[in-house]
């Protein structure tokens, strides 16, 4: 995350130079519309003062400050009915073990501390190979109920079903893992959309959340997944995976910036507990 660093580095005692400045914050993926706005803003404030790089620094972060929300975004919890959270992505983001991940999360009373809560999982995921298996080992291992399918069955009716064996069981919280998918797919984005539907049949309010799963190393081209999955479904949150070994970051920014969707989640390595709410004061922290 630390993405200010390189600029600290290359411009220390030297006069900066803008164009190497706008270079470095869209390398950083902060977005074109943020890095334009951060660049007029600075130079707007060079008129009056000599601005070093650490003006440059301090002004990225104040700029940051403010897109970013100042209060976590907490999941919404439905009350006295499953809670239905859908999860998105396109492949290879980390989506089912992130899915694990928050099943875990949530299973430990992250969200109500007040008794223990009950998790299911949905294997909507009938497409890629191993999937189901891949999240029915999560399941053992974290003990919990998880509703299955056959490979190439209709996600939208496990999905359904899913939802009539929480009310059942008084399930607390639905987890369903979906395929990944390419954001520019229209038939695979439209199957998303019938699984939203389905939900919906059964409780107005489902999915109570959509989760969009994005990995932070892949940059600019995350922004163009959550614009198409936001477009399709209504997302409201995102989980960044591999948000500490990227040396930019600034996605969790721009997206914040352009959709207005928050990230409620990071991803930080491969274990269980390698899961954490998005924090805003440890994210500027971490920028330097």
């Amino acid at each position: 995350m630390k993405f200010l660093e390189a600029l600290a580095q290359q411009f220390a005692g030297k006069p900066i130079n803008w164009d190497e400045v706008e270079e470095g914050l869209i390398r950083a993926d902060l977005g074109v519309p943020m890095t334009t706005r951060l660049i007029k803003t600075l130079q707007e404030r060079e008129a009056w003062s000599v601005l070093g790089i650490g003006d440059v620094i301090k002004a990225v972060r104040d700029e940051i400050a403010q897109i970013l929300p100042i209060e976590p975004t907490l999941i919404r919890q439905a009350k006295g009915k499953p809670t239905v959270i859908l999860i998105v992505g396109v492949n290879g983001t980390g989506k089912t073990t992130s899915t694990a991940k928050l099943a875990h999360h949530l299973q430990i009373g992250a969200i109500d501390h007040n008794r223990p809560t009950q998790v299911m999982l949905a294997a909507a995921d009938t497409f890629r190979a191993a999937a189901i298996e891949q999240l029915g080992v999560w399941a053992e291992r974290l003990g919990v109920e998880m509703i299955r399918g056959q490979y190439g069955a209709d996600p939208a009716a496990l999905c359904y079903e899913a939802y009539q064996t929480a009310v059942k069981h008084e399930i607390d919280w639905l987890l369903c893992d979906t395929a990944g998918r390419q954001h520019t797919k229209t038939n695979l984005m439209a199957e998303l959309q019938k699984v939203k539907r389905a939900l919906g049949k059964l409780d107005l309010d489902a999915p109570h959340e959509t989760l969009l799963v994005v990995d932070a190393t892949t940059g600019g081209n995350a922004l163009s997944q959550a614009r198409e999955f936001h477009n399709a479904l209504g997302l409201t949150a995102l989980i960044v995976t591999k948000l500490d070994g990227s040396g930019k970051g600034g996605i969790v920014v721009a997206i914040q910036d352009e959709l207005g969707i928050p990230t409620r989640f990071v991803g930080t390595g491969e274990n269980i507990d390698d899961f954490e709410p998005f924090d805003r004061k440890t994210y500027l922290e971490n920028l330097l």
